[in-house]
């Protein structure tokens, strides 16, 4: 573990885990972040992420996908079977498929090689407000029942009456939520993204496509297929709770 530089402005002192093989960008936002006010913590492979997984709290991940002894979209999964901490994937994969393909796995963001470490930190902290501090605040301890599902956004689960648990991103959390607050009405994707990021002129509309589409896959493992979130073709999506007692 790196310990910030006092110096530095600290937001919360967030713990932040590096998963980079290349040992010169490793560094350069060991220093970055650390100068920044985070703690850091550093990984090159599976081993080492388990072993910082158990012995410390980490705030958010930074994932390297393009790592030598692990695939990094492998190490992404197991990350999410193991915890829900927020990752940011970080690769020097440009495509646009590679980058729907990071998304719709469900990272909190992608951001391609080579990066500007102001934007990456401004997307560092955009994660962390939305992991640290809920949308509706007042409901952070509250439960939403919905067909089979119980909903508890401070645990980022949802649970099935046989028992399962669907682990949540960040952002999915944050999706479902706002469908909670606003059953069975139109929400188009530029309100959904006013709603629930920080920084919303930074978002495309198709980000929310992406993201509705993994909460829907989620959804289908209660066992019921339920058409939940309905799209309205053109205008954007309803959270019809109206179809379960249809």
């Amino acid at each position: 573990m790196i310990i910030p530089d006092n110096s530095a402005s600290s937001i919360t002192a967030s713990r932040i885990l590096v998963i980079e093989d290349d040992q010169d960008i490793r560094q350069m936002l060991t220093r970055f972040l650390c100068l920044k006010g985070y703690c850091i913590s550093v990984a090159v492979n599976k081993t080492e992420l388990q072993k910082q997984l158990q012995s410390s709290r980490i705030d958010l991940i930074l994932l390297d996908l393009m790592l030598p002894q692990d695939s990094g979209y492998e190490l992404f999964q197991h990350i999410r079977q193991t915890v829900s901490t927020p990752v940011i994937m970080v690769t020097a994969l440009t495509e646009t498929k590679d980058r729907v393909t990071g998304l719709d796995l469900g990272a909190d963001d992608y951001v391609s090689k080579p990066f500007d470490l102001t934007e990456l930190e401004a997307r560092i902290r955009a994660v962390l407000r939305r992991t640290e501090k809920p949308s509706f605040p007042s409901d952070a301890l509250s439960e939403h029942v919905f067909g089979p599902w119980k909903f508890i956004p401070a645990k980022r689960a949802l649970y099935g009456r046989s028992g399962i648990r669907v682990t949540l991103s960040s952002s999915e959390t944050d999706l479902m939520l706002t469908f909670c607050h606003h059953p069975n009405v139109l929400l188009a994707r530029n309100e959904i993204i006013e709603l629930i990021y920080d920084a919303p002129n930074a978002v495309e509309e198709r980000t929310i496509d992406l993201l509705v589409s993994r909460l829907r896959r989620k959804l289908a493992d209660g066992g019921r297929q339920l058409e939940l979130i309905r799209t309205i073709r053109g205008d954007g999506y309803i959270f019809d709770l109206k179809s379960i007692n249809q």
